[in-house]
């Protein structure tokens, strides 16, 4: 009986923890520096599942390129959010990890870039 209780209880807990989770589904406006310094602003669209998260990415291409598509998997634990995205380049695959914190309709956290640290905003587009 008392082993019943505790996983129950376990069962209970871990939903809440779920439950907690901020809702960061929908169009977000990303604010980046680009190269030079010039803050750079490219669409995300977050799709949500409890703690999951699935973020499409546009970014901007190089000058006079186009723009690709990069599909990335995160997680959001409270307002914490972090995801991964991975695309080919002609020097092989590159990373960027995202981590941040949400508050309502805005986010702001750092990306790794290479070896390079930057800081990014977002804003929900109503």
């Amino acid at each position: 009986m008392k082993k019943a209780s505790l996983t129950a209880l376990a069962v209970l807990a871990v939903l809440a923890l779920s439950a907690w989770a901020v809702d960061v589904s929908g169009t977000w406006i990303m604010s980046t520096p680009g190269r030079g310094g010039e803050m750079r602003e490219s669409e995300i669209v977050i799709t949500q599942d409890g703690n999951a998260i699935k973020v499409t990415m546009t970014m901007p291409g190089p000058p006079g390129g186009e723009a690709r598509t990069i599909e990335a998997e995160g997680t959001v634990e409270g307002n914490a959010i972090q995801w991964k995205a991975s695309f080919e380049t002609p020097r092989g695959e590159f990373t960027m990890e995202y981590k941040g914190t949400v508050d309502g309709d805005t986010m702001k956290g750092t990306t790794m870039r290479m070896d390079r640290e930057t800081e990014w905003t977002a804003k929900k587009k109503v």
